[in-house]
């Protein structure tokens, strides 16, 4: 992640229908935008070159007024900048210095099946959907004994430790939490039984696209 170009299209969507006039509406949203856009820079943190396309104004004192606007919004900004008048084709350059280092987190983990040509969900963020699926199943639906068969990696993580995340779960949702490992299923699949060993359908439309 560096400093880079970005750019900012300004349009007056519905806006284009008032009954002000093209070149007061345009102004009034170029106005609205420069606030907008100011704000932006601020909490997204974006530097580099930012080029804005404001909608065009053919009057000389509009853009004058559009450029004292963004200038004053800007001396909220504690980054470096600087701005540039209005072109003659309607857009503003603005340059802007990053004030926080960039964030970058990974939350993605080899896959133990391909190693490494793909990419997986990290096993934290895979054993929190899991807890909200044995959530639902205990609380919402009624299920209190029940089986879940997962890749045997899977359940050597929830089983590892004095205080494993199995005997958390126990201790939340009750006894008759159960893991089973199964090499049938792949790394991320898992699949709920009841005590009568009948398949309890627990995935959600967004899982089975």
């Amino acid at each position: 992640h560096t400093e880079a170009l970005h750019v900012v299209d300004v349009n007056s969507g519905n806006r284009s229908h008032s009954d002000n006039g093209q070149e007061a509406n345009a102004l009034d949203v170029n106005l609205g935008a420069a606030d907008e856009l100011a704000r932006q820079l601020r909490l997204r943190d974006m530097g580099g070159i930012i080029v804005v396309d404001f909608i065009d104004m053919n009057l000389a004192e509009d853009r004058q007024l559009l450029y004292e606007r963004m200038c004053k919004n800007m001396q909220k900004d504690r980054a470096r900048h600087n701005i540039l008048p209005l072109s003659k084709f309607g857009l503003m350059q603005i340059t802007r210095q990053r004030v926080r280092p960039a964030m970058d987190v990974n939350v993605e983990e080899i896959c133990p099946t391909c190693f490494g040509k793909g990419k997986i969900k990290s096993s934290i963020i895979f054993t929190d959907q899991l807890e909200s699926k044995i959530d639902r199943l205990v609380n919402k639906i009624g299920v209190k004994t029940f089986y879940l068969h997962v890749h045997p990696y899977v359940a050597a993580y929830i089983n590892k430790g004095v205080f494993s995340l199995k005997r958390k779960w126990q201790l939340k949702y009750g006894l008759g939490v159960h893991i089973i490992p199964s090499e049938k299923l792949a790394f991320l699949q898992y699949e709920f039984y009841d005590n009568k060993r009948q398949f309890i359908d627990m995935k959600e439309e967004i899982e089975t696209k």
